[in-house]
């Protein structure tokens, strides 16, 4: 299902455990990207600090999320 009708499904109130049920694959959904645009910018030289105020949670935050998850050939 695509993002944009996840989203519908998870507002809609009336079905509430189809609407929990969205709300779980749109966090998947958001983790993923989440983690490609982490993995791009640290690959394209930004900074943990930069990312972090991008996400709005602290560097130590982020670094702790994401450091030992990034591919070996991402520079850090």
């Amino acid at each position: 299902m695509e993002p944009s009708a996840l989203a519908n499904v998870a507002a809609d109130t009336t079905d509430p455990l189809a609407g929990l049920r969205a709300v779980a694959s749109l966090r998947t959904v958001a983790d993923m990207l989440e983690y490609r645009q982490v993995e791009t910018a640290v690959g394209n030289g930004h900074t943990w600090t930069e990312i972090a105020a991008a996400l709005g949670v602290t560097r130590q935050a982020v670094h702790k999320k994401y450091a030992k998850r990034l591919s070996p050939r991402s520079p850090r």
